[in-house]
């Protein structure tokens, strides 16, 4: 991407001053505030110090581009915004008439650098924002150009790597949004390298080649589990637990021991003897034997009553026939 801010635009040399409205010095030098109109159709509206342009100011030039920031001696220098014909735009530092510090540059076709600039190029850390794609260059610049160690991210994937003259090189990876990294180099092909001994400009178009090694894995995200809330304190579990006991009447039973009831009589018992277990057939057969020897016992017993009783009729019979006797 060419570099639009290269540009030069040449104000008109002082030799002819144009028209001056504002305010001067005891020497009769453009001092303070004032409006100037220079001899080639710019304009510019500012602060003066001792004839020269100083201070806050807009400068104005005849084909449509405008400067409003500082100025130091007639150069623009300190903060300020340049924007272009083109539509073109920077806004941050300048030393001397130059791009130079930090600065945002907003170019015509959309793309946009944010980062630092020295003698009027991209030097240094910044970032690039290509707008027709999304992608984006985080990294090292040298002279306008991307060098160093960057990372150049696109939509689904990223690549990690050093640059050199804007193109990347050597040892680097890939890292997906899928979840793996690809592992690699960049390296010159054969053809480049005899291209490159016969003619230097050729072989520098040319780009390097990507030679995958390996493919690791990354650890995917999954969501966490729900976690339990968080256990009560001991002071207040056991004021809860004395609260609980003073409501509770005097014969009511503990959760504590209910519980432990409930788990006993839900166990199995551990051995089981076999002479506890009858079938059906044998518990009909002894009910039987027990109701006939209920009915035994009680024929039994209404026999022992019949005999007594006749035992006293016929004692009483001769106790009467013995007193027969007697009167006769």
């Amino acid at each position: 991407m060419s570099d639009l801010g290269s540009e030069e635009f040449e104000e008109e040399a002082e030799t002819d001053l144009g028209e001056y409205d504002g305010e001067r010095n005891a020497a009769g030098e453009r001092h303070g505030h004032g409006r100037a109109r220079l001899p080639n159709g710019d304009t510019y509206e500012g602060e003066y110090a001792y004839g020269l342009r100083n201070g806050l100011g807009t400068y104005r030039f005849k084909n449509g581009a405008r400067y409003i920031g500082e100025y130091l001696q007639n150069r623009k220098h300190g903060h300020g915004i340049f924007m272009y014909p083109d539509g073109s735009k920077y806004e941050g530092e300048w030393v001397e008439d130059e791009r130079h510090g930090n600065g945002v540059y907003y170019y015509a076709n959309g793309d946009t650098y944010t980062g630092e600039w020295f003698n009027h190029r991209r030097h240094g850390q910044g970032t690039y924002i290509y707008a027709d794609t999304g992608s984006k260059y985080v990294g090292g610049w040298v002279n306008g150009s991307q060098e160093g160690g960057a990372e150049l991210i696109h939509l689904n994937h990223r690549y990690q790597g050093k640059f050199v003259n804007k193109y990347p090189i050597g040892h680097g990876k890939y890292v997906f949004d899928i979840g793996c990294e690809q592992h690699g180099e960049y390296v010159q092909s054969d053809l480049d390298k005899g291209e490159e001994e016969e003619e230097e400009e050729t072989s520098a178009v040319i780009s390097p080649k990507w030679k995958a090694t390996k493919i690791t894995k990354l650890t995917l995200w999954t969501p966490a589990p729900e976690k339990p809330p968080p256990p009560e304190e001991p002071a207040a579990a056991a004021a809860a637990a004395a609260a609980a006991a003073e409501e509770e009447p005097a014969n009511a039973v503990s959760p504590i021991s209910v519980a432990a009831e409930v788990v006993e009589s839900a166990e199995p018992p551990a051995e089981e003897s076999t002479e506890a277990i009858t079938s059906p057939k044998e518990s009909e057969e002894e009910e039987e034997v027990n109701k006939e020897d209920e009915v035994d016992q009680g024929e039994e017993e209404r026999e022992t009553i019949n005999t007594n009783l006749e035992e006293k009729e016929e004692e009483t019979k001769e106790a009467d026939e013995t007193d027969i006797s007697r009167d006769d």
